[in-house]
């Protein structure tokens, strides 16, 4: 599949949506000038520095070469200065994939969706901001279907912003948003034609830690309530990070037939896959294959 392409700049994307967990990017943005502040002193004070190493050898009795004290404070100042540098690269890897890589890789996924004018309900796990949420309704627009997408979110809070950026985005006629336990999703069984999720399910369980069995049979269980509420011959979507083989696992259980895995791509720091799948018409035994060709 193709790349899907935008001209909408970042600036753009940022000014409606924001960023989510504004305090991790404040976080390392601090800590990264922390570091550059340490390491522009220890090159200013260089030398004072290399007292300082070599006072404290002699307070400690230990016989160094001589230099090796500079070298101590060379090699101190180095480590710091390279901190600071991957301080500011995942900064901005963070802010990248919040922003403009979050609205490309939601135009993927609804790229992965081959006819929109059919959906009449779709419905988005953890919409947080809207991003992926509003692209869909963009596309339903688009199509000019009289179709809906619900937006389904653990916070109310999160939802009635989100509704706002609908409302901005143009697109508020197609959007309803409703707060809602994922693992336990407030809707019937066979109902919408597409459910998506861009980097949320795994968040899912993490009171258990991130790598427990606790916490992978809840993203497991996400799952499975993806495929209750879709339609026979729906089509589910999801961008996530670090876990996917898992879900791929679970999909395989579940019998669903053209799950595909894109290739990896790196978001806040981490592998991250797009996979999609569409549940049988009727129910077909055996393992349902796996296709990895699929690029996004």
């Amino acid at each position: 599949m193709g790349k899907t392409t935008t001209s909408r700049d970042w600036t753009q994307i940022y000014a409606i949506y924001g960023v989510d967990q504004w305090q991790t990017l404040l976080f390392l943005l601090f800590h990264a000038l922390l570091f550059t502040i340490l390491s522009v002193l220890y090159l200013i004070y260089f030398d004072a520095m290399g007292a300082f190493f070599e006072s404290l050898f002699s307070v400690t009795g230990v016989t160094l070469p001589v230099g090796a004290a500079r070298f101590a404070a060379g090699f101190t100042g180095s480590v710091t200065a390279i901190s600071a540098v991957c301080l500011f690269f995942a900064a901005a890897n963070f802010f990248y994939s919040a922003v403009p890589l979050h609205h490309d890789m939601a135009l993927r996924m609804v790229s992965a969706v081959s006819d929109w004018s059919t959906v009449k309900h779709a419905l988005d796990l953890g919409c947080g901001r809207g991003i992926l949420l509003n692209a869909v309704a963009t596309q339903l627009k688009k199509e000019g279907s009289s179709g809906r997408v619900v937006g389904l979110d653990r916070n109310k809070t999160t939802t009635l912003k989100t509704l706002r950026t609908a409302k901005i985005e143009g697109v508020g006629e197609y959007v309803t948003c409703r707060e809602g336990d994922v693992r336990s999703l407030p809707f019937g069984d066979n109902y919408f034609d597409v459910v998506v999720s861009g980097v949320f399910v795994h968040t899912v369980g993490k009171e258990y830690g991130k790598r427990t069995v606790e916490a992978a049979a809840e993203r497991t269980r996400v799952v499975g309530e993806v495929v209750r509420v879709l339609k026979p011959g729906g089509v589910g979507v999801v961008w996530d990070l670090l876990h996917v083989p898992e879900y791929v696992r679970r999909l395989q259980e579940l019998k669903m037939e053209d799950i595909r895995v894109s290739k990896r791509v790196t978001a806040f720091m981490v592998s991250s896959h797009i996979v999609s799948f569409r549940k049988p018409s009727q129910h077909i035994v055996g393992s349902g294959e796996v296709r990895l060709e699929w690029r996004c």
